[in-house]
């Protein structure tokens, strides 16, 4: 049986059981490159489609569409009226529009949600305003994947 004990960054690799004639091999795991977060901040305002890979962090306010496979995080601050096709979406702050998350929906305390969500998984934490319907469910229906549509910089 193998045990899980932090390695020196703080982050847990695995070292196999032993029996007394043994001494223990580390084993680390490999990380992932980091992914890229981009944030529109409190003072942004866009009107028109946002489309971006990795994750965002919206504390601004956006009129349009936004897609993306990454991860979108609506800031306490942030207000979206408009179509929202991700990955998967946190939302702290206020959404009109209907949500198709291919993973998951988060919609935090004091949430506003106005419209439809579809989504492979859905929490909904205690406070959260939702107007709308979902449909919840292991298979998303959405656009075509962000990495065929955005061409690399």
């Amino acid at each position: 049986m193998d045990k899980f004990t932090p390695d020196s960054s703080g982050d847990f690799g695995i070292i196999p059981a032993t029996t007394n004639a043994e001494s223990p091999q580390h084993t680390h795991a490999t990380a992932a490159p980091p992914k890229n977060k981009n944030i529109l901040g409190s003072g942004v305002e866009i009107k028109g489609s946002i489309r971006f890979t990795d994750d965002l962090t919206i504390d601004g306010r956006i009129e349009g569409e936004v897609i993306s496979d990454g991860c979108l995080i609506v800031g306490e601050n942030g207000f979206i009226r408009g179509e929202i096709m991700t990955g998967s979406v946190i939302i702290f702050g206020k959404v009109e529009g209907n949500v198709t998350a291919q993973d998951r929906c988060e919609l935090k305390d004091n949430a506003v949600m106005t419209g439809d969500i579809t989504a492979g998984n859905l929490s909904m934490e205690q406070g959260v305003t939702f107007m709308g319907q979902s449909r919840v469910g292991k298979k998303v229906d959405s656009k075509p994947s962000m990495k065929a549509q955005i061409p690399k910089l």
